[in-house]
């Protein structure tokens, strides 16, 4: 009996032979039905797989997202590509009061998809330090020299030109930012200091650079950017929805209405420094005021603005509330203190005709000092003596009066507005004075709770002053913890503790405050939300780009999902088909052969071997 070869030309060349034993035990009943289910199973099968995946692909994408932020947290320590053409490049010059630095940032090409920001990261070098450098003093010193601003400068540009490859340097933003040292100079002299570097920037250097990039910032949009920038690395902006981060409602602007929307809840922020201390966070919810006198100063506070590449898109659109307090810092805090010490008890001297606190043998007592530590404050010819006494609690009754309260609602240091917080769905980091306070001697950061915190704080400052030298001796302390933090380690305490549930009225109970160097390892300045916000609509011109290149811009994200699902699937059933075609063809041979079985030629090869031997069937 002859072999039956099959070959079949598509949709890709095969070749197998079949015997006319096996070909018989196919065409039994059973076998095709068998055949027939196992087909059925495999269609459905496949069915299944369409559906799951199809169901499934979000969830793919959401956990893609998930791991690729995580790998963007470790790939940011990373040495910067500089050979990678596709990596864009921006420049932001922070022009501070005591000197000026420069922060390089880089990010790849924008993904397309308008939901997303750009993916901004530091720049680092080949040893993975980051691409920064800083001068002195301040460019406020030149306010009598402006035309020498631009060569102050000049060095700065010169060492971020030689970290960006040349081809991108006209492509590359430059933004100078000045802060709080330029803001004190009359109006006069800021504007002489700014027209120089307008002038000169673009003749000597070649980045991508306007006369609007150059500018004395406000207060209050250092502290938005800075509220950027800490949100950002903490990818409270990507909106990819995860069960493991809180959501906030938001009502945000659409049209004459106000439209909610659900997204992820972002992060307020507490800095606390040697002279001022600010707060800045999300206001997620249309707020109403006491009286017109209120309204007004909140708009001066309340900052509303779309980091979104499109205008058009709310999904972006935060307001946020930023407020900074000039001499609530931890030092200035502490002047103010001495200075009204030293009043009230001259004053009470000299009407009571006393003579505490003018010699070591009869000092001025002070609570927050620890225990027998010696000090002495005032100007020259007023000079106290004092000695700590360490009562953490008696001193935080004697720091309330610094808050300047008042009993109007919603209001915090010093009758300033602030909008109401939600505590029971809000979170806070706490920067500078906050993590110094908590961590350099309580060894306390991170997670703050208010009980463990005080009672860290009122055995502190009830330890005797030689006992706590010992221990910085031994150097149980933070390594950067000097003599000065020990000696004001109780005042700086009670007064953090104050200013935070007292001034900013935040309850003993509040669990949600992390205090923090670092975020994920990195220094995270003001600059990094200066370059972000001011670059959002560069994401719309690469969108713009993709969609003038035609439909092709709609498949190619998903051509590789293709490649490997669905032509995958497509070419399966096309082979499928092809062998029940081809089984199905041989079964009316083999039922015409039944019918003609008393014409033995006509069948004579298939039934005893006779004639051709082979018989090729090219589908």
């Amino acid at each position: 009996m002859g072999r039956i070869s099959v070959s079949c030309l598509f949709p890709a060349s095969w070749h197998f032979s079949l015997s006319p034993v096996v070909l018989s035990r196919l065409l039994l009943p059973s076998v095709r039905q068998l055949l027939y289910l196992s087909v059925l199973v495999g269609l459905l099968g496949l069915l299944y797989m369409l559906l799951i995946m199809g169901r499934g692909q979000n969830s793919w994408i959401g956990a893609d997202k998930q791991f690729h932020r995580h790998l963007a947290r470790v790939t940011d320590l990373d040495t910067t590509d500089t050979s990678n053409p596709n990596l864009n490049y921006g420049l932001v010059v922070d022009c501070g009061s005591s000197g000026s630095r420069v922060f390089v940032y880089c990010w790849p090409r924008h993904n397309g998809n308008p939901h997303d920001l750009l993916d901004i990261r530091q720049m680092r070098d080949q040893h993975r330090k980051p691409v920064v450098m800083k001068i002195k003093p301040g460019i406020s010193e030149y306010a009598d020299t402006p035309e020498k601003a631009s060569d102050y400068i000049s060095p700065l540009l010169s060492f971020a030109a030689e970290h960006i490859p040349k081809s991108k340097h006209q492509e590359t933003p430059l933004y100078v930012l000045c802060t709080a040292g330029m803001r004190v100079l009359p109006e006069s002299q800021q504007e002489a200091i700014l027209e120089d570097l307008r002038t000169d920037i673009p003749v000597q250097y070649n980045f991508l650079f306007s006369d609007s990039h150059v500018e004395v910032i406000s207060g209050k949009q250092e502290g938005v950017y800075a509220w950027i920038g800490i949100n950002f690395v903490l990818g409270k902006f990507n909106h990819v929805d995860d069960e493991r981060d809180a959501t906030v409602e938001v009502q945000v602007p659409g049209g004459d209405q106000q439209v909610g929307l659900v997204r992820k809840r972002t992060a307020g922020v507490l800095d606390m420094g040697g002279v001022s201390t600010q707060i800045a966070y999300e206001v997620p919810k249309t707020v109403s005021f006491a009286s017109p006198q209120q309204e007004e100063v909140a708009k001066n506070l309340l900052a509303e603005f779309n980091l979104g590449c499109d205008a058009h898109r709310t999904e972006h659109i935060y307001r946020v509330y930023v407020s900074t307090f000039l001499g609530f810092g931890g030092n200035a805090a502490r002047q103010r203190y001495e200075e009204n010490l030293v009043t009230n008890t001259l004053t009470q001297n000299r009407l009571l005709g006393q003579h505490r606190g003018e010699t070591s043998e009869s000092p001025v007592l002070d609570p927050c000092l620890p225990a027998d530590l010696q000090d002495e404050v005032g100007p020259p010819g007023q000079r106290l003596h004092l000695r700590g006494t360490g009562d953490f609690d008696r001193c935080r009754l004697l720091l309330q009066p610094f808050l300047d309260r008042t009993n109007e609602t919603n209001t915090s240091l010093s009758g300033v507005y602030q909008p109401p917080i939600d505590y029971h769905n809000s979170q806070f980091y706490g920067f500078s004075e906050f993590y110094y306070c908590t961590e350099d001697v309580l060894r306390m950061g991170g997670d703050y709770n208010a009980t463990k915190y005080a009672n860290a704080a009122k055995s502190y400052c009830a330890t005797q002053w030689t006992t706590l030298k010992e221990r910085f001796d031994r150097g149980l302390y933070a390594s950067h913890a000097d003599l000065h933090r020990l000696k004001y380690q109780c005042f700086k305490s009670a007064w953090m503790y104050e200013v935070f549930h007292s001034g900013f009225s935040f309850p003993v109970g509040y669990e949600n405050l992390k205090t923090a160097l670092l975020v994920y390892d990195k220094e995270v300045q003001w600059t990094l939300g200066a370059i972000l916000y001011r670059t959002r609509f560069l994401p719309l011109r690469d969108i713009q780009q993709e969609s003038l290149k035609g439909v092709h811009s709609h498949w190619r994200p998903s051509f590789v999902f293709v490649n490997n699902h669905y032509l995958f699937l497509a070419c399966f059933l096309v082979v499928l088909l092809s062998i029940l075609l081809y089984l199905l063809r041989l079964r009316r041979i083999h039922r015409r052969a039944k019918l003609h079985r008393g014409a033995p030629s006509s069948v004579q090869w298939l039934e005893e071997g006779l004639g051709s031997s082979d018989l090729t069937v090219t589908l």
